[in-house]
């Protein structure tokens, strides 16, 4: 396991170095999206506004309030990723985005999408709203923002993270790896419990 601090967006290269376990911190440019983004993108056909290519992505409906013409933060989280696989492939492949950071992780599409084209899936810890949004040092754009909570948002961040390397570029996705050593003792566990 290596520790790395990247800045965004990233390069293939940055990204190729990154092996499951790894621990991630950044600097610089990360968009926040959701579901209904990604609705309106892929199913509802919108382009994006702005180039997505090597960014890193957040599964996130932000709590933001507007002053004055300017976005500030509330909170910020992370929700649950698996159920936004099958825009994740596309995300990759179509948008170049090398990044995609959530909870709960992705599944097989993904990952080969990850492997073609060198991208990761980075954990975030659940419950860490408070230091996430900490760590984001400016609101710089809410694209769609009729979509607000689950607009486009462009942020700025620092020491962003840490962050697990759950899938990578390489073929392994730590969340399989747990499920399969957990079938492996489980026959243990039933027997030691009389089951």
């Amino acid at each position: 396991m290596a520790t790395f601090h990247l800045n965004s967006p990233f390069s293939e290269e940055d990204i190729r170095q990154l092996r499951a376990g790894d621990i991630v911190t950044f600097d610089g440019l990360l968009f926040g999206i959701r579901d209904l983004t990604q609705i309106y993108m892929f199913d509802q056909g919108h382009e994006p506004p702005v180039s997505l290519a090597g960014a890193p992505c957040i599964h996130t409906a932000p709590s933001l309030r507007k002053v004055d013409g300017r976005w500030e933060k509330i909170c910020v989280g992370t929700t649950t990723s698996t159920r936004m696989e099958r825009f994740s492939p596309d995300l990759i492949g179509k948008y170049g985005v090398r990044a995609i950071i959530g909870k709960g992780g992705l599944l097989e599409g993904s990952l080969k999408a990850m492997q073609k084209h060198g991208a990761v899936y980075l954990a975030i810890v659940g419950g860490a709203a408070a230091l996430e949004t900490q760590q984001i040092e400016a609101i710089e754009e809410v694209y769609w923002e009729h979509l607000h909570p689950e607009a486009l948002y462009r942020f700025r961040v620092k020491n962003f993270g840490p962050l697990t390397v759950a899938m990578d570029s390489h073929g392994r996705n730590l969340y399989e790896e747990v499920k399969v050593e957990a079938l492996t003792r489980l026959p243990g566990i039933y027997e030691k419990l009389g089951v």
